[in-house]
C-alpha cells in the first residue's frame, strides 16, 4: 500500500515504548528514574538561578508570651504582676468618695440629719470607691466602684 505521492504508509502506529524512546530490550517494564527525590521534603528546592544569591536559612526566633488572666478588683488588696513595672506586688488601696457615699449623704439629709450627721458616710471606707495602685511605681492599676 502506498500513497498517491509515492510515500509508503505505515501499517500501524509506533508503540508507546518506541514513541518515548524506552529501550525495548531492557528487562524492566518501567523506566527507572535517575534522580529520585525523597518524600520527606528534602531535596525539593530547585537550585538558585544564576545571578541570584543562594537562599539564606534564617534562624527561627521563638518568643514566649504569658497571658495574664483579667484581675477583678474589690475592696481588698490583690497580689498580681504590675503591668507598668512588671514586678509582683500587693496592691495599695486608696479610698475616694463615690456615688454610694453621696447617695448615703443625701439619704441622711432627707431623714433630717442636717446638723452634720449627714457627713458620716464620708468617714466610712466601706461606702467609698477603692483605687488599686502599685506600691513600687505608683501606677493606677484598677478601681472598684461601689455603685
Amino acid at each position: 500500500m502506498s500513497a498517491p505521492s509515492g510515500v509508503p504508509v505505515p501499517s500501524a502506529p509506533p508503540s508507546y515504548e518506541e514513541t518515548i524512546g524506552i529501550n525495548v530490550s531492557y528487562p524492566h517494564a518501567y523506566p527507572v528514574p535517575e534522580h529520585v527525590q525523597k518524600p520527606d521534603g528534602k531535596g525539593m528546592n530547585p537550585p538558585p538561578y544564576m545571578g541570584q544569591p543562594a537562599p539564606v536559612n534564617n534562624p527561627v526566633t521563638v518568643q514566649t508570651v504569658y497571658v495574664q488572666q483579667p484581675v477583678v478588683f474589690y475592696d481588698r488588696p490583690v497580689q498580681m504582676c504590675c503591668p507598668s513595672c512588671n514586678q509582683m506586688i500587693m496592691t495599695h488601696l486608696s479610698y475616694d468618695s463615690g456615688a454610694l457615699t453621696w447617695l448615703s449623704c443625701g439619704g441622711l439629709c432627707l431623714l433630717g440629719c442636717i446638723a452634720g450627721c449627714c457627713l458620716i458616710p464620708f468617714c466610712i471606707d466601706a461606702l467609698k470607691d477603692v483605687d488599686h495602685t502599685c506600691p513600687k511605681c505608683g501606677a493606677l492599676i484598677g478601681s472598684y466602684k461601689r455603685l
